[in-house]
C-alpha cells in the first residue's frame, strides 16, 4: 500500500509499486503491471485507506491504475462516507459517471452505475437493483482476469458513446461519517465457527 509519510512514498521490494514497505522518493514509483502510473493518488485518499488493511488499500489502488489505464482522462470523484468509494466518469457529474470504486472490510468492489444493462457473460456481476450491479475482489490475482478491463470499457462506451474526454482532475468529497467511523467499519469483524 501506498502511504504518503514527509514527503515519501514506501513500497516494499517484489510488489507492486502502491504496496507497502521500503521507503523511496514518489518519482521513482513509475510502474503498476508494466503500465505507467496515470496520476498519482490524492494524498487524501491514501490517507483515507489507512483505515483499511494493507492488502485492501492495495486491492484499491491496483483497480484504481487499471481504470485510469483505460480512461486516463476521466474525472476521479473521491468519497469518505461510512466506505472510502472513487468514482469515474468525464464530467465530474453523478449521473456521468461509469464506473466506481468501494472499499469494505474484507474485499473491494468494482461498481457499474447502469451495470443492470451490461452484458454479463463471465456472471460475476452482483446485485439486484433497476441499475446498480458490481464485481468484488478478494485479492489482486482477481484483477488479472482478462475480463476486468473488458467490462470497464464496456461501461466507458455505454456512459460516453462518442468517445467524450473528461477534465483528468480528482477532486476529494468527504462528509457524513466521521474518519472514526470509518476506521471501525473496515476493521474485519470476527468471524463466527458454527459448530
Amino acid at each position: 500500500m501506498i502511504h504518503e509519510k514527509r514527503g515519501r512514498i514506501r513500497a516494499s521490494a517484489g510488489r507492486p509499486a502502491h504496496c507497502l514497505s521500503d521507503a523511496i522518493p514518489f518519482e521513482e514509483v513509475s510502474v503498476y503491471v508494466g503500465a505507467a502510473v496515470r496520476r498519482a493518488p490524492d494524498p487524501q485518499l491514501i490517507g483515507f485507506l489507512e483505515a483499511y488493511d494493507p492488502h485492501i488499500a492495495d486491492l484499491a489502488l491496483a483497480l484504481r491504475e487499471i481504470i485510469l489505464d483505460e480512461a486516463p482522462d476521466a474525472s476521479e470523484s473521491i468519497y469518505q462516507v461510512y466506505t472510502v468509494a472513487i468514482w469515474f466518469g468525464f464530467s465530474g457529474k453523478m449521473k456521468d459517471m461509469f464506473c466506481y470504486i468501494a472499499t469494505n472490510a474484507r474485499h473491494v468492489n468494482l461498481g457499474f452505475p447502469r451495470g443492470a444493462s451490461l452484458a454479463d457473460p463471465n456472471r460475476v456481476l452482483e446485485g439486484e437493483g433497476k441499475a446498480m450491479r458490481h464485481i468484488k475482489f478478494a485479492s489482486l490475482g482477481d484483477l488479472d482476469r482478462p475480463f476486468v478491463r473488458r467490462y470497464i470499457r464496456t461501461a466507458i462506451e455505454q456512459a460516453a458513446p462518442g468517445g467524450a474526454r473528461g477534465t483528468g482532475k480528482s477532486v476529494v468529497k468527504t462528509g457524513g461519517a466521521s474518519s472514526k467511523a470509518v476506521k471501525k467499519r473496515a476493521k474485519p469483524r470476527p468471524r463466527r465457527v458454527r459448530p
